[in-house]
């Protein structure tokens, strides 16, 4: 007897339907056909079951603002920001805006989700607010958080000792935006500082890095470099780095690419805000995106994510990571059929590598978290953006047609 048995899906993964039989919140087995009774079955009906979605760069402290931007830039985005956080900001509203979204994420498929938080805020409310949702939401959504420096790890004396006390707090990654500290160097001397503050601690990184039209922001650079020499390979992961995508040609592929992956970094692109927020001030306008087939090529760890919804810096957004996966398809050359299986792979399994989920899949003895969506094929889901139709958390159907289930299965 096994508690859940999920009958005739297809999966990313078996080139025929299968069965996959679930007990005590582990995937038990995974055939072409299993016979063991089960607790409680769920008809498949040849629908595509994958593992959930994984949002690695999102910001759930300013999701659901709605604040305009006006210039669709960046920069207004950043001081709308702060203007927010002036007037508007509390403990409270972090908490009940990002817990709202958290329910529909999960709606959507998605059960963990990196969230940067910005820790200028010398109050922390947005640290105190979300290192609550994680653990409230936990039976949900796996929450890890990033202390962010928004402002700039050098725009006022007390950042550093806010994003120490972040960390103490119980977030969990060290962050940073060196292309927005004062000057050039100092964005060299944050990383110098957070990449040592993340060994000590034994912490991954995760930095907003070269988020520019600039192609003289070379950031990731320096990160790369500070990764090798300190041995972090695979924990250390440089978010947007949109510069690449009006450097020299010559630089990035033939020096950049090649050290940042002998260096072991991660890549995280964001292809709804970087080609919205990207390329404003110039023409002709390129693809403000980092250049993800080139990367992957390489060899590189790189996931996709969604970074914004309905927030400062971007009006649209519903949780939805196939429309991520589609969008970074077109901006990335990555429409053949096995590039677009990897695009796939760019919102589900890459990025929870990135983030080192414990048991992440469909295999036996990974965590029996599921969605089954209503198409037969990854293609198919990422072309109509299939709708999840069934969702599992640690063996549980918590979600089946779209609704919330009421009892305690």
């Amino acid at each position: 007897m096994v508690d859940l048995l999920v009958r005739n899906v297809h999966t990313p993964y078996h080139s025929d339907p299968v069965d996959i039989a679930v007990n005590n919140t582990r995937v038990e087995q995974v055939a072409s056909r299993i016979e063991t009774p089960a607790r409680r079955t769920v008809e498949g009906q040849r629908r595509l079951a994958i593992p959930p979605f994984v949002d690695a760069h999102f910001h759930l402290d300013s999701v659901l603002t709605r604040v305009p931007n006006l210039s669709g830039t960046l920069r207004e985005g950043i001081d709308n920001w702060a203007r927010y956080k002036q007037d508007n900001l509390s403990v409270e509203d972090v908490y009940d805006r990002a817990r709202r979204y958290c329910e529909h994420a999960f709606a959507m498929g998605i059960q963990a989700i990196r969230s940067h938080v910005d820790v200028c805020d010398p109050q922390l409310r947005g640290a105190e607010a979300l290192t609550r949702l994680k653990r409230d939401i936990a039976d949900r959504i796996d929450i890890q958080l990033v202390a962010f420096p928004q402002d700039g790890f050098f725009s006022a004396p007390q950042v550093r000792q806010q994003l120490l006390k972040a960390l103490d707090m119980g977030v969990d990654v060290v962050g940073g935006i060196p292309h927005n500290e004062p000057m050039y160097q100092q964005g060299t001397e944050s990383l110098h500082e957070l990449m040592q503050i993340a060994a000590e601690r034994g912490l991954l990184v995760d930095i907003h890095c070269d988020e520019s039209d600039d192609p003289n922001s070379r950031h990731v650079e320096t990160l790369a470099a500070l990764t090798a020499r300190s041995g972090m390979g695979g924990r250390v992961t440089a978010s947007h780095i949109t510069a690449t995508a009006v450097m020299d040609a010559y630089y990035v592929s033939r020096k950049l690419i090649p050290m940042m992956a002998g260096a072991g970094i991660n890549v995280i692109c964001n292809p709804l805000i970087n080609i919205h927020l990207g390329g404003h001030f110039s023409y002709p306008k390129h693809r403000a995106m980092a250049p993800i087939r080139e990367l992957l090529a390489a060899g590189l760890t790189v996931g996709c994510a969604q970074d914004c919804n309905e927030d400062p810096w971007y009006p649209l957004g519903n949780a939805d990571m196939l429309e991520v996966a589609r969008m970074g398809a077109h901006i990335g050359h990555m429409m053949g059929l096995d590039a677009l299986r990897t695009m796939f792979d760019t919102v589900t399994t890459l990025p929870a590598t990135i983030m080192q989920l414990p048991d992440y899949g469909l295999e036996p003895g990974c965590r029996a978290n599921l969605v089954l969506v209503g198409a037969e094929s990854v293609i198919d889901a990422l072309r109509i953006s299939a709708p999840r139709e069934v969702v599992i958390r640690h063996g549980h159907v918590v979600i089946e047609s779209g609704a919330p289930r009421t009892d305690s299965a």
